[in-house]
């Protein structure tokens, strides 16, 4: 069955309220922005949605899904779908995928009844064919959306993780672009190299879905949500659906 819909979101541990604590505020607009995208995508009609982030290899986590966000400083724990007794689950997902599992348990119970759940991730370091493939063998033998979780460059400024880097700001105005036009092909034409330098979280998932909504045809709108550098870092939401 063809890909339906499609989100994107950041995975800052800050999106998390107990996380951010006192400067939780500063980052509201963005998680409004998450929050409107999923809703959006769960929306779409999909009875199956993939999960796709940034991690260190490429493969698909096995359920139940669970995860904490104990290495970031606060013991809340994420879970998704079923996690039937004796079945502890992964308890160990990556940022990427944990955020996503975090922002889908924030959506209504009804929102999300009857969902199958897929999580998977891309080697941050995978070439970009490798990442248009794993997008063109995603499937599902229903109509499936996907969440992709990805970070722009962390180098807007001298606070910033990777510091100022003066190409960064030009890097995430082409994805932005890219995102809000549904330009599969200007996402499969970021380059690996520059996008490591640039610290960039989100190149390998973004570069998958290029190649789920290329492989599943058809024309595409996109919407931008939402693209700032709060903390130096740039961060973009969006979303693909059919027009």
């Amino acid at each position: 069955m063809p890909l339906v819909a499609a989100a994107v979101c950041p995975h800052p541990p800050l999106l998390v309220p107990e996380i951010a604590g006192a400067a939780a505020s500063e980052l509201d607009d963005l998680r409004t922005a998450c929050d409107t995208a999923v809703a959006r995508l769960l929306d779409s009609g999909a009875r199956t949605v993939v999960v796709v982030g940034a991690g260190d290899r490429s493969t698909d986590v096995d359920a139940p899904f669970r995860g904490s966000f104990a290495p970031w400083g606060v013991p809340t724990e994420v879970r998704l779908g079923n996690h039937p007794d004796g079945l502890a689950g992964t308890g160990q997902l990556p940022l990427s995928l944990l955020v996503g599992v975090w922002l889908l348990g924030r959506r209504p119970a009804a929102a999300t009844d009857g969902v199958n759940w897929r999580l998977t991730t891309v080697g941050a370091d995978e070439q970009v064919q490798t990442c248009a493939d794993l997008g063109a063998r995603l499937d599902s033998h229903q109509p499936w959306a996907l969440l992709v979780m990805g970070d722009g460059s962390a180098c807007r400024c001298e606070k910033a993780p990777g510091y100022a880097d003066p190409r960064a700001e030009a890097y995430d105005e082409t994805v932005a672009r890219a995102l809000a036009e549904a330009d599969g092909d200007a996402l499969l034409g970021l380059d690996p190299g520059l996008s490591a330098q640039l610290r960039v979280a989100g190149r390998a998932p973004w570069q998958v879905l290029a190649g789920a909504a290329r492989a599943a045809g058809g024309d595409w709108r996109g919407e931008l949500r939402y693209h700032a550098a709060p903390y130096g870092v740039g961060y973009l939401v969006a979303n693909w659906e059919r027009p």
